[in-house]
């Protein structure tokens, strides 16, 4: 098998992100489908979805804001417990930041319930973000948010073809 340094084409977003979930243990993501996410383990509803945890660290993926907000009284409740969940939110192209324009379905971030929010819209701080993201809800033990732009998942970049520094935090 090859590594992703002699193979930059394969060094993208959504593997770095399914890499670093596998390395804190996460074996399952579950999901609701929708128009923003990926194609995961299915749940009938976004509550199933952000309880998705037996063991280590939790991870659900949701659509942007609708998907969001159905998930946001179990991350409520996951935070209360003090339970580590990676909530990663499929959002919008990032094409739209910037702009000026309402992004549809856009009414901010969940800082009240997450000890740390990402959204990552480019790929240069990308990796970055993401690490830190999953740093935090080892270090913290409580859910963190990211959202990843839906355009970014599939496109190479180089700074993913970098073997990344193994955590060494392990969830309380």
């Amino acid at each position: 098998q090859a590594t992703l340094a002699a193979c930059p084409s394969k060094a993208t977003l959504g593997r770095h992100l399914a890499q670093r979930l596998v390395q804190i243990g996460v074996n399952d993501v579950f999901s609701v489908p929708g128009d923003f996410n990926l194609n995961l383990v299915g749940c009938c509803n976004e509550r199933n979805a952000g309880y998705a945890r037996s063991r280590g660290v939790g991870a659900c993926v949701v659509t942007f804001t609708v998907g969001g907000l159905s998930v946001l009284n179990v991350i409520a409740g996951v935070y209360s417990e003090n339970l580590p969940v990676i909530c990663i939110v499929g959002g919008p192209n990032s094409n739209g930041y910037g702009t000026n324009r309402v992004l549809r379905h856009t009414i901010g971030l969940p800082d009240f319930i997450t000890c740390f929010q990402a959204v990552v819209n480019n790929l240069v701080d990308a990796q970055e973000l993401i690490d830190t993201a999953i740093s935090t809800v080892l270090k913290e033990s409580k859910p963190v948010y990211v959202s990843v732009s839906c355009n970014l998942f599939a496109i190479p970049h180089h700074t993913f073809s970098r073997e990344p520094i193994l955590f060494s935090i392990s969830p309380r």
